[in-house]
């Protein structure tokens, strides 16, 4: 039977020079070791030493390894790594096991995870357990079935940890959670300080004068929630700010992640329907903040002219919606770089680190501030005046309220005597 196609190649050297063959190509399957060899009418031998440069290829004429290289490419072979893999015991292979992809929080983070593996010749298998438990289950034993050397696992929105991973430490595999801590479980963990990000979000508040402030807590159900919230009541202490219970609203646990923008919406219409008084409101996260803006549009109130909006995490749509929101930035794509860097270091040196290497690593947040938040005595003559700023301001976690405040009103163009009112 004809096959469908074929090379002819002529460059053959010394006995039959000159003559004519035909390579068939296989009608299905990669191009082998076997393959290239019969084309070359060599030695299977002989061809993976040139091919893999190994150090007797030195001992094969020039023109014989041009030929064996020039043929390759000509028939498109490339190596079989999972071969390579079995004969070197090592796959160089890390898991990536992403609770829910659809979180906007996942993307900055594999940005850099596959940053920190690309230099080091290290390939990611990507998996989504789109939240849920028993397709998690699932990947995790595909992923070890394929000897991968090391998982990194990004928690997201809501994670259930409980026994989970016991077949990765009885594997001995190294592991490494992004969005929660599980030091407790042996885990090297890498988050963002949420008690300092809570904290810094309701003293920009402040700092521009805002009294009044109503909260959006995040759901019982998520990790982040409570150390946000006690952050947030701590810097309400320190600055004496009150809360009004009346205007401290919780959201429900979540279907997706996009419920936080449904959520932050309806919560904002009971907000107006209680009548209580507030010039801003401090969200959960940037999805319920925008969820906010809705709902303050709906009943006709402009941001920041009637009220201001602070979210959190720092995701694209917060960038990009109009106006831009203030917000505290998770540092994402550096806790994919760090938790990448973790399990390379425990790749090198696999016995080495004693308790340390379970520590937990927190990144400070960013203040990002952007056209969402104003000072509340001074935002409609500002408005007026066109003096509220476009470009955003990025704020260390470590910045004082103070400086903040005077920051802000630069930003912006403040005269000084209004600066903080």
């Amino acid at each position: 039977m004809a096959l469908p196609w074929a090379h002819r190649w002529s460059g053959r050297q010394g006995p039959g020079a000159g003559k004519e063959m035909v390579v068939a190509k296989r009608e299905s399957g990669h191009v082998t070791l076997s393959d290239v060899a019969h084309a070359c009418q060599l030695s299977v031998s002989t061809v993976s030493i040139v091919l893999s440069e190994a150090p007797l290829s030195r001992h094969v004429a020039e023109t014989t390894r041009q030929r064996i290289r020039a043929m390759a490419r000509r028939l498109g072979y490339h190596p079989d790594a999972y071969a390579r893999s079995l004969r070197r015991r090592r796959t160089q292979t890390i898991g990536v096991l992403a609770f829910d992809m659809s979180d906007p929080f996942c993307i900055p983070v594999i940005r850099g995870i596959e940053d920190g593996l690309q230099p080091a010749n290290y390939f990611s298998l990507l998996v989504n357990a789109q939240t849920q438990r028993k397709l998690f289950d699932s990947y995790l034993r595909m992923i070890l079935e394929r000897r991968a050397e090391g998982v990194i696992v990004i928690a997201s929105w809501v994670f259930e940890e409980a026994n989970l991973l016991a077949d990765v430490e009885k594997n001995h595999v190294p592991i490494v959670i992004v969005g929660r801590d599980l030091t407790a479980r042996r885990i090297p963990s890498v988050l963002v300080d949420n008690h300092a990000g809570g904290a810094l979000a309701m003293r920009h508040l402040h700092a521009l004068g805002h009294r009044r402030i109503a909260v959006i807590r995040g759901p019982e159900e998520m990790f982040d929630s409570e150390p946000r919230w006690a952050g947030i009541r701590h810097a309400a202490a320190e600055t004496g700010v009150r809360l009004d219970s009346r205007l401290i609203f919780q959201l429900p646990n979540r279907v997706d992640p996009r419920s936080g923008f449904e959520g932050g919406l309806q919560l904002t219409r009971e907000m107006l329907a209680s009548r209580r008084d507030f010039t801003a409101v401090l969200a959960f996260d940037d999805l319920t903040a925008l969820g906010v803006v809705r709902g303050l549009a709906e009943a006709g109130l402009r941001v920041p002219e009637n009220c201001s909006v602070v979210g959190f995490d720092d995701i694209l749509p917060a960038a990009l919606a109009t106006p831009g929101v203030t917000t505290i930035r998770q540092p994402l794509r550096e806790m994919g770089l760090l938790a990448t860097q973790r399990m390379l270091k425990a790749l090198e040196q696999p016995r080495a680190g004693g308790p340390h290497r379970f520590r937990l690593q927190m990144l400070t947040p960013e203040l990002v501030e952007r056209g969402s938040s104003a000072p509340p005595a001074v935002r409609e003559r500002a408005r007026r005046r066109g003096l509220l700023a476009s470009e955003e301001v990025v704020l260390s976690g470590n910045e004082s309220a103070a400086e903040s405040s005077e920051h802000s009103s630069e930003a912006r163009g403040l005269p000084k005597g209004e600066r903080g009112r």
